[in-house]
C-alpha cells in the first residue's frame, strides 16, 4: 500500500492501523461515489436521504483521514470513534424518513444526539482541512440561535431551544442537509471525480503538451503555454493552488529558462491557474451552485460567465507576450517543443471525453447525467492504449483521491448550511442586507465597494464553492435589492470572493508559484495582481454593463464586448510598457486614456449616445497609437529590430 501514501500518509502508524484506515477510507469513498453516480443517473433518492447519507459517508472518511495525521493515540481513537458515530445519522434518517414526516419534523432525544454528533464532526473536519474561520462561523451561528435573546434591539430575537434548532437544521433540508449539501452531493463530488479520472488518464499532460506545441516557438511561448494549459487544467480541477503545483512544476522552470524573472514566472502560473475558477463550463463547481441558488438554468450561467473569463485570459496572453518582447526573451527551440501532430496522434484520444461532456450538455442532458456519461466515456477511452488504462485498483485510488480533495468543500458547505438555516430561522439574512444597504446610503457604487470588501474578506483562503456559497447568502441579497439582474449580483460576489487566491495576505496560488519559482512570495503576489487585474475591474463592468453577461440585445452585447476587449488590451499594454517597441510616456498615457474611455462607454447605458461617443473615441485613439507604434517598429534600424 505504499503507493497510497500520497492519498493517505502513514505518518508512523502501525501496519495494522494503516491497513484498516486505508480499507475504511476506500470503502467509504466507493460508497459515496457510487451513491452520487446512482442518484445522478436514476434520480430517485429523496433529497434529505441523499444528502444525509452522503454527509455521513464523506465526513466519516474525513475524520479517518484527519486521524491518520495526528500523533497522539488518544486523539486518534477519539476521531475513529466519532467517525463511527457520524455514520449513523444518514442511515437513521433514511430508515425513519416516513416517521419524521408524520411527526412534522419535531425532534426527539435521539435526533438531538445525532445532530450534536453531526455538528461536532463537521466542525472538527473543518478545523483541520480549512482552518478556524469556518469553525468560528459555525459556532457563532449556533450561539446566535441559542443566545440571540440576550442581544438587544434589531439584531436580537426570542431565542431557540436545542430541540427547535435540531428540527430546523437536522430534520429538514434547510440546515446541515440544505441546498449547499445537495449541490455537493449532486454536482461537486461528481465533477471532481470526473476531473480526477480524466487527469489520471494523463489529460493534464496533454493540455500542457498541446499548449506548448501551439505556442512554444513564439517569443514568450512558455508563458503562453502556462496560461493556456493551466486554464484548461484548473477549469476541470477547480483549484488554483492545485493548478499551480501541477502544471507549474513544468511551466515555471521553462519560463525561467527562456528569461522570465522568477517572480513573473510564478505570478503568470498563479494568475493562469486562477482562470480555471471562472472559466465555464465547471467554474470550480460554482456554476452549479449559482444555478441552484438563483434558479437559473445552468446553461445560462455558463454562457454568462464566458465573456468575462475570456477577457481575463486575453489580458494574461497580452501581458505575457508583451513581457517577452519588452525583455527580448528567448524562444524555445528543437526538442523542447513537441510536435502538434505527434501529441494528437499519440494522446489526442484523451480529449474525447471532454469534448463529449460539452456535446452532452449542449444537446440537453442535465449536468449530472452528462457527467455520468462522460465518466463512462473516459473509462472506455482509457482502454485504447496501455499507458492510459485504469484498472480496478486505480479506480479505487481515484475515488479515494476525489473524496480527499472535496472534503474541505463538504465541511464548508455543511457549516454554510447551518449558517443559512440559522439566518433563515432568526431572520438575520434580511437584517444583514438592510445593514449593507444602510451603510451604502442608497448609492449603488458605494454599496458595490462595501460588497467588494466584504466578499474579499469572507472569501480569504476559502475553497471556490464554499466562498461563493457564503457570499451568496450573506451579501448577494443586498445587491439584488438595487434591481440588478440576479446573475450580475452573484457574479460580482463570486469574482471578489476568489480574489484572495492571488492577493495578499492569503494569496495561496501566488505563494505556491513563488515557492516553485524561488521568488519572493509578496513580490510574486503583486505581479499576480498586475497580470490578473481583470478580476479587479470586471465585476464593476458587468454590473453597469450586464451585456457582458449576455444580458441585453445582440447589438448591445457586441458593443460591450468590443469595448471590454479594447479597454483590456489598452490597460494591459499601459501596465507592461511595451508593444512592438518600448513605450514612451505619451504612448502609455494614450493607452490609459483608451482604457478609461472604454470603461466610460460601459458605465453609460450601452448603445446610448454617450456610450457610443466614448467607444468611438477609444477605438480611434487606439488605432492611431497602434499605427504609430507599427511605423516606429518598421523604421527601426535592422540591428535594433532583430
Amino acid at each position: 500500500m505504499s503507493d497510497l501514501s500520497v492519498i493517505l500518509p502513514r505518518r508512523g502508524l502501525s501496519r495494522a492501523e494503516y491497513v484498516l484506515t486505508v480499507a475504511a477510507v476506500a470503502i467509504l469513498s466507493a460508497l459515496a461515489v457510487g451513491l452520487v453516480i446512482w442518484s445522478a443517473w436514476f434520480g430517485n433518492i429523496t433529497a434529505l436521504v441523499l444528502r444525509s447519507v452522503f454527509f455521513s459517508l464523506t465526513v466519516s472518511a474525513g475524520l479517518i483521514i484527519v486521524a491518520t495525521d495526528r500523533t497522539a493515540l488518544w486523539w486518534r481513537l477519539c476521531l475513529y470513534a466519532l467517525a463511527l458515530a457520524v455514520l449513523i445519522p444518514g442511515p437513521f434518517l433514511w430508515t425513519n424518513y416516513m416517521d419524521i414526516i408524520r411527526s412534522g419534523g419535531i425532534a426527539d432525544r435521539t435526533d438531538v444526539v445525532l445532530f450534536v454528533v453531526s455538528v461536532v464532526a463537521a466542525l472538527i473536519v473543518s478545523r483541520y482541512l480549512i482552518g478556524w474561520v469556518m469553525v468560528g462561523l459555525g459556532v457563532l451561528a449556533l450561539a446566535y440561535a441559542f443566545f440571540g435573546s440576550h442581544i438587544p434591539g434589531t439584531y436580537g430575537h426570542a431565542g431557540y431551544s436545542l430541540g427547535r434548532v435540531t428540527s430546523n437544521l437536522f430534520l429538514r433540508t434547510e440546515g446541515l442537509f440544505g441546498l449547499p449539501m445537495g449541490v455537493a452531493a449532486q454536482y461537486i463530488l461528481l465533477f471532481s471525480f470526473l476531473g480526477t479520472l480524466l487527469l489520471k488518464t494523463g489529460l493534464g499532460q496533454v493540455f500542457v503538451d498541446l499548449a506548448h506545441a501551439l505556442t512554444g516557438r513564439v517569443q514568450g511561448g512558455p508563458a503562453l503555454t502556462a496560461v493556456i494549459s493551466s486554464t484548461m487544467f484548473s477549469s476541470i480541477n477547480g483549484s488554483a493552488v492545485a493548478g499551480v503545483v501541477t502544471t507549474g512544476t513544468f511551466t515555471i522552470p521553462l519560463m525561467k529558462r527562456t528569461g522570465y524573472r522568477p517572480k513573473v514566472a510564478g505570478a503568470i502560473e498563479a494568475a493562469a491557474s486562477s482562470a480555471g475558477q471562472i472559466m465555464p463550463p465547471v467554474m470550480g463547481a460554482a456554476a452549479f451552485l449559482m444555478a441552484e441558488l438563483t434558479q437559473t438554468p445552468y446553461a445560462t450561467i455558463a454562457a454568462a460567465a464566458l465573456i468575462p473569463a475570456l477577457l481575463y485570459v486575453f489580458a494574461l496572453l497580452v501581458a505575457v507576450r508583451e513581457e517577452a518582447g519588452k525583455y527580448d526573451l528567448k524562444r524555445s527551440v528543437g526538442a523542447d517543443v513537441p510536435q502538434l501532430r505527434e501529441v494528437l496522434f499519440k494522446r489526442g484520444h484523451l480529449l474525447i471525453p471532454l469534448i463529449a461532456l460539452i456535446v452532452f450538455l449542449a444537446v440537453g442532458y442535465t449536468p449530472s447525467a452528462a457527467a455520468v456519461l462522460c465518466i463512462v466515456a473516459t473509462l472506455l477511452v482509457s482502454l485504447l492504449t496501455k499507458g492510459t488504462r485504469i484498472g480496478p485498483v486505480d479506480f479505487v485510488k481515484v475515488m479515494m483521491e476525489t473524496v480527499r480533495n472535496v472534503l474541505p468543500v463538504i465541511a464548508a458547505v455543511a457549516i454554510a448550511g447551518m449558517l443559512i438555516g440559522v439566518m433563515t430561522l432568526t431572520g438575520m439574512a434580511l437584517k444583514l442586507s438592510a445593514l449593507i444597504l444602510d451603510m451604502g446610503a442608497g448609492s449603488l457604487f458605494l454599496t458595490l465597494i462595501l460588497t467588494m470588501v466584504a466578499s474579499f474578506v469572507l472569501g480569504m483562503g476559502m475553497p471556490t464553492s464554499a466562498a461563493y456559497l457564503l457570499l451568496a447568502v450573506l451579501v448577494a441579497p443586498a445587491l439584488e435589492q438595487f434591481g440588478l439582474p440576479i446573475i450580475s449580483a452573484h457574479m460580482f460576489i463570486f469574482y471578489y470572493g476568489l480574489l484572495s487566491a492571488i492577493t495578499p495576505p492569503v494569496a495561496l496560488a501566488a505563494y505556491a508559484g513563488a515557492s516553485i519559482a524561488g521568488a519572493s512570495p509578496n513580490e510574486t503576489a503583486i505581479e499576480s495582481i498586475r497580470l490578473g487585474f481583470v478580476k479587479l475591474v470586471a465585476p464593476f463592468l458587468f454590473v453597469y454593463a450586464p451585456e457582458l453577461l449576455l444580458i441585453g440585445t445582440p447589438m448591445g452585447i457586441a458593443l460591450a464586448t468590443v469595448a471590454a476587449f479594447a479597454g483590456t488590451f489598452a490597460a494591459g499594454t499601459a501596465l507592461t510598457g511595451w508593444m512592438m517597441v518600448p513605450l514612451r510616456a505619451a504612448h502609455r498615457a494614450g493607452f490609459a486614456v483608451v482604457a478609461i474611455l472604454s470603461t466610460v462607454s460601459l458605465v453609460f447605458p450601452v448603445g446610448g449616445g454617450p456610450s457610443l461617443v466614448a467607444l468611438a473615441a477609444a477605438l480611434a485613439l487606439l488605432t492611431a497609437i497602434v499605427i504609430q507604434l507599427w511605423s516606429i517598429h518598421e523604421n527601426r534600424p535592422a540591428d535594433l529590430a532583430s
